[in-house]
Parts: structure tokens; C-alpha cells; sequence
């Protein structure tokens, strides 16, 4: 489903298929019949994509467990990997199996927090759990705007900017100013963002010690490279 939404937004396909849709043509993904009849991933596919200039080569493996040897082979060659995890149900058994994967071939990964949309979903317990579950040293980049049947959009804490996504299938993305009942959340969140990189990061800790209100964007999105690839920290953020 994921891989979809990243196919569908870079321009890659031009509609979004659901795994095990109504429509039966399935996810692009999915190649084998019995994939596409099941609505899981059984043999690992790649595939790339361009996003602005950055050329991405995607694999997607399957999630569920009888295929887990699948999952090691992909890990040996990644550069990095996305930990999906439901903004309800949170870290779960598979969770657990592939992130002590990923530990033992030491990919760098970002998480995601998805289903922002359902019920029940709690974007801060499921980060919280990357900490108490896995042992993670989890960084929230991203700040959403409401949850729930109340989820709107997201706030982009490095660039301080609130983005919503219109359309059908929420392609055009709007960019705007965060609306100002959050700003002052958004700004602790933002603190507490730069805080997390700088204690791992000894870069930025430098900057923050001697004046916090001066870092920029740019030096902030480095510093949560570098410290993303040391496998210092794993970036959380959001979406439906």
C-alpha cells in the first residue's frame, strides 16, 4: 500500500490500486496471482522512482512472518528503510521481528506513523512506544495537525510550515503558515526536536549550546542525516 502512494505521487503510475481492491487489478507491486488474490507481499519487488532530484530505488518485502527470510535478503543491500507502524495498534509482534532484522544488518531507518485518520489513533503513544519497545532513540519531525476523523494535514517542524493535501487523493499539496493556536505546541515540539538531534549529534550540540535560536533549517536537516545514517536517532513522522 505504501509503495503505491509513493509510485502514485512521484508520477510514477497515474491511479492508486488498493491491495485486494474491488477492482481486482491489485497493487502494481504485487506481481504473482496469488499476491494479488491474498492481498500480501510473498517475494520482495523493486522498483524506483524519481522524487525532485533524487533518484529512489524501492523494495518492497513481504510483512508477514512465514516470509521473513525474504525480508533479511532485501535488508543486506538496503541503504535504509521506513518501519510502518499504525497510529493505533502501534509496535506490533512483526514490528519486533523485523527492527531486531534491521539492528542485526544496521540499517538506518525512518518511521512512519500511519492511519492518522482512524480511531483511536495517538500519534505520541506509538512514538513513545519506539522508545519503550524497541529501544530507539525516536525524533518527531512532524507535528499533526488534528487525528482522527479531525486529521487535516501535518506541520513540518524543521521548516515551520503547515502543509495540507487537496484533492481526491490528496495530491496537490498546499503549503501554508501554522495555523496559530498550534504554533506555540509546534514551537516546544520544535525545541524538543533539536534538543533530541543535538544530544547525539555533537555537530549541532555545539550550535545548540551557544545559541539555540540560531540554527537553521540547513543545519538541521544535516545534522538528522548524519545522526539517521549513525543509527544515533530514527526520524518519526506521520500521515494517512
Amino acid at each position: 500500500t505504501l509503495s503505491e502512494r509513493i509510485l502514485f505521487y512521484t508520477g510514477k503510475i497515474h491511479e492508486i490500486h488498493e491491495v485486494r481492491g474491488k477492482d481486482g487489478v491489485g497493487a502494481i507491486m504485487d506481481s504473482m496471482d496469488l499476491e494479488r488474490e491474498k492481498g500480501i507481499t510473498i517475494q520482495s519487488a523493486a522498483t524506483y522512482a524519481m522524487w525532485g532530484d533524487y533518484n529512489i530505488n524501492l523494495i518492497d518485502t513481504p510483512g508477514h512472518v512465514d516470509f521473513t527470510i525474504e525480508v533479511e535478503r532485501a535488508l543486506r543491500v538496503l541503504d535504509g528503510a521506513i518501519l510502518v507502524l499504525c497510529s493505533v495498534s502501534g509496535v506490533q509482534s512483526q514490528s519486533i521481528t523485523v527492527d531486531r532484522q534491521m539492528k542485526r544488518y544496521k540499517v538506518p531507518r525512518i518511521a512512519f506513523i500511519n492511519k492518522m485518520d482512524r480511531s483511536g489513533a495517538n500519534y505520541d503513544r506509538v512514538a513513545a512506544q519506539l522508545k519503550e519497545k524497541l529501544g530507539h532513540h525516536a525524533v518527531k519531525l512532524q507535528y499533526p495537525i488534528g487525528a482522527e476523523d479531525r486529521f487535516q494535514g501535518l506541520i513540518d517542524l524543521l521548516s515551520m510550515k503547515a502543509f495540507y493535501f487537496d484533492g481526491e487523493n490528496g495530491e496537490h499539496i498546499r503549503e501554508e503558515a501554522i495555523p496559530a493556536d498550534m504554533l506555540d505546541e509546534a514551537k516546544l515540539r520544535r525545541d524538543e526536536m533539536i534538543e533530541g538531534i543535538a544530544n547525539v549529534d555533537d555537530e549541532l550540540g555545539e550550535a545548540f549550546l551557544m545559541d539555540p535560536a540560531s540554527i537553521s533549517e540547513e543545519q538541521l536537516r544535516a545534522a538528522v542525516r548524519r545522526a539517521t545514517i549513525a543509527l544515533k536517532i530514527t526520524p518519526v513522522m506521520c500521515g494517512s
